[in-house]
């Protein structure tokens, strides 16, 4: 087993004041890597990674109760965003999702997506932990001219 260690750090001066920060995160008992950077073409749907109750259950399936730590990150150079849509699922089957845009050269992380996630559209209510779902796939929706390329790294 391994731990993972995390660094973000933000280096700005403002008006003459140092007001960047350092968050380290440390994930341990790791004992799987998913890693790979894929090319996603234009004007098509790619499922980069997807969550199931088991590795058994679906071609390159990672096990959802395992998943600690997900990061997707937008490798473009130019200005080219992407949609990254996160779908829900209720026992397996994807039954909702929900989309960011993802700037060139920014990232999305998740931690543990186990029960950990949801969305609704039906009012501003907050949502309460009973109702979280599992994450069943990440999406990334090829929209536009440009084919992008992204990075996915999931530590399990």
């Amino acid at each position: 087993m391994a731990t993972l260690t995390t660094t973000i750090t933000e280096e700005i001066t403002l008006n003459g004041s140092d007001r960047g920060s350092t968050n380290t995160l440390s994930v341990g008992s790791v004992t799987q890597i998913f890693n790979r950077i894929v090319a996603c073409p234009s004007g098509q749907d790619t499922t980069i990674a997807n969550f199931q109750a088991a590795v058994n259950t679906s071609d390159g399936a990672l096990k959802i109760a395992d998943a600690k730590y997900i990061r997707v990150t937008n490798l473009s150079s130019d200005d080219v965003a992407m949609s990254l849509q996160v779908s829900l699922a209720e026992n397996g089957t994807a039954d909702s999702s929900a989309s960011v845009l993802l700037g060139a050269g920014t990232s999305f992380i998740l931690g543990g997506v186990d029960a950990g996630i949801s969305v609704s559209d039906a009012n501003a209510d907050i949502i309460v932990a009973g109702s979280l779902k599992d994450l069943e796939s990440i999406i990334i929706d090829g929209h536009g001219s440009n084919a992008v390329n992204i990075e996915v790294f999931v530590a399990s």
